[in-house]
């Protein structure tokens, strides 16, 4: 009877007029591989985004949907320097009608969720993040951008307070919130002081198994960007001349990170999905050195069985079991320096016969699609039963 009692409320909340929000829309990442997954949960949804650039070849995730966009999208620039927008994105977001929906479901790791709704109106936000540049990586931001001194950089400065008074208040406007992560829930609570509830991304494990036999290198897989400490990676094995590594991945600090070369280092740039894997499955170990509000490459090079050496901060901490534990899948560093990561493979060479293959892809399989359809479709159809019977407390649906 229970059973039967939540598959009619979950084909309940499936039959009514149902949005989906996301940020943009420019290539199939990791917050689209969300979007996909949330889609299937919702066959019927309309799909709306500040921007829609995907490439016609990556566009299946979309499921043959249009996607609604902004007035951002017919800006000047607003393919290639997008980010240029950032002050206008609150005004474009809350411009988006969604008056005639019953259930709103946003993905937000900027402005999403500050769709505007009604009181009669159920808001869940999929928080991959409160808006980052805003908030503890706003020096960071401001560093990347050259808008460290000057007008600009004062210009900025307030414009970013301005972000920050309008992501609280639009936080305000959800009535549940999921954080992707522990870190994420904690970042959420100090900086919206809301409670969420956590649920991890999905993963596309299966793609991911596990190889015969490991080989004699490391490997690496990022987009090259400041923030994901590529160089860092680098110059950690510029100082172990003994051990190989490979390192996979393009974008804006490629010419920086070939300048750091040494003989024992191989730069591949982008590869198909079926060699990044091959080289995933034959690797003693996978190196990660981002902060992350999750991270999915370390999960899936656990799924191919290969332990990850990661830094221990992040959401790396909730995804890598270290030789603390039961069971370990990794090795943790504890500052992103060259010295630090040295000392992590040094550790992980030491004692790496702790570390089996079968654990590493036991670990990975806590991520899989399949376990967040079932938990995203439990969690909002117990949201709509608590909508209706009009209860108010909004720290999390009671189960």
């Amino acid at each position: 009877m229970v059973e039967q009692n939540k598959a009619a409320n979950i084909s309940e909340w499936q039959n009514k007029k149902i949005a989906v929000v996301c940020d943009w829309l420019f290539e199939y990442g990791g917050s689209e591989r969300v979007v996909e997954q949330i889609l299937l949960c919702c066959p019927d949804a309309d799909l709306f985004a500040l921007t829609d650039f995907v490439p016609e070849d990556q566009r299946g995730f979309l499921q043959g949907r249009k996607v609604h966009t902004s007035f951002l999208q017919k800006l000047p620039g607003a393919r290639t320097r997008f980010w240029y927008y950032l002050w206008l994105m609150p005004l474009a977001i809350e411009q988006i009608d969604l008056s005639h929906y019953d259930i709103v479901i946003s993905i937000s790791h900027a402005v999403a969720k500050g769709v505007l709704v009604g009181p009669d109106q159920l808001h869940i936000s999929y928080v991959q993040s409160p808006l980052r540049y805003a908030w503890d990586m706003q020096h960071t931001y401001l560093a990347q951008s050259g808008m460290e001194r000057g007008i600009l950089s004062m210009a900025a400065r307030w414009m970013l307070h301005k972000l920050r008074n309008w992501d609280v208040r639009s936080a305000n406007g959800v009535d549940y919130l999921i954080a992707n992560s522990g870190f994420i829930r904690r970042r959420m609570a100090k900086t919206y002081r809301r409670e969420s509830t956590v649920m991890y991304p999905p993963v596309d494990i299966a793609r991911f198994v596990p190889a015969e036999r490991k080989q004699d290198y490391y490997v690496t897989v990022s987009r090259l960007v400041y923030y994901k400490h590529m160089q860092t990676i680098v110059k950690a094995f510029a100082l172990m001349p003994d051990k190989k590594l490979i390192v996979i991945g393009d974008g804006p600090e490629r010419a920086q990170i070939e300048a750091l070369l040494t003989p024992n280092i191989e730069m591949k740039g982008f590869l198909p999905t079926d060699e990044v894997v091959a080289s995933i499955q034959g690797a003693s170990a996978f190196l990660f050195a981002a902060l992350e509000d999750f991270g999915i490459a370390p999960i899936e090079a656990q799924a191919c069985g290969t332990p990850v050496i990661a830094y221990g901060k992040g959401g790396a901490t909730e995804t890598v079991r270290g030789l603390d534990m039961t069971e370990p899948t990794g090795v943790f560093f504890t500052e992103q320096t060259p010295e630090s990561i040295c000392a992590a493979v040094r550790q992980f060479e030491a004692l790496s016969q702790k570390i089996e293959p079968i654990d590493c892809r036991k670990n990975a399989e806590r991520f899989s699609n399949a376990r967040f359809c079932d938990e995203f479709t439990a969690f909002v159809s117990d949201c709509w039963r608590n909508f209706r019977l009009g209860f108010t407390d909004r720290s999390g649906p009671l189960r």
